[in-house]
């Protein structure tokens, strides 16, 4: 059985373009994220391995088993998502339009759709990271990584980077590759970007 989860690493062994969408209601709240996240060669590769003979992409209909088994596999670890609002706590509900698809390029994008059990106000700053606690996976925004569709009119939109690990800490995740241990669950997150937005 294959899938994204896998046991603590100490560096990523799948890497991961990330476009997210915030999806706002007709109130101004945040309501769901939609995601879409490009694999890496080798891991795509390794996906689709034996799905199509004539070497052309694997069709949506071949690869839906697999989206809707890492989909699933991802519920405990709240997608890998993590969208925060002051004074509000964010619980996600059951994701909606599960595929994956594999492009010219052989690289494969699995696409889902996080809905927020209770919409979220923007009216104070929200962050959101897309992230592996464990580093087994690197997740990085795109350069049009983050979009509001819906969101009302002077919603602002940061992406910020994430800082430089420092000495201890970048020696400690050294150790950790070569000893093939993890370095702490807190790397995934030290290692995100961020998102802001901020809505009137």
């Amino acid at each position: 059985m294959f899938g994204l989860v896998a046991p603590a690493a100490a560096h990523p062994h799948v890497f991961v373009v990330v476009q997210s969408q915030l999806l706002f209601d007709g109130q101004g709240r945040v309501v769901a994220i939609r995601q879409a996240w490009t694999f890496d060669d080798m891991y795509s590769a390794f996906a689709t391995t034996g799905l199509n003979a004539d070497g052309k992409p694997a069709s949506a209909q071949q690869l839906q088993p697999l989206a809707d088994q890492n989909v699933g596999d991802l519920a405990e670890f709240n997608y890998f998502t993590a969208l925060r609002a002051p004074g509000q706590k964010i619980e996600y509900g059951k994701p909606t339009d599960i595929s994956m698809s594999e492009d010219q390029k052989k690289l494969v994008t699995l696409r889902f759709t996080v809905p927020l059990k209770q919409p979220a106000s923007a009216g104070k700053a929200i962050t959101l990271q897309v992230y592996d606690p464990t580093y087994f996976v690197s997740f990085d925004f795109d350069k049009d990584g983050v979009a509001l569709i819906g969101a009302p009119a002077g919603c602002s939109l940061n992406l910020v980077q994430p800082t430089p690990l420092a000495e201890k800490e970048a020696k400690r995740l050294n150790e950790a590759f070569f000893s093939g241990l993890s370095p702490g669950a807190d790397f995934g997150v030290k290692m995100a970007s961020r998102a802001i937005i901020a809505c009137p």
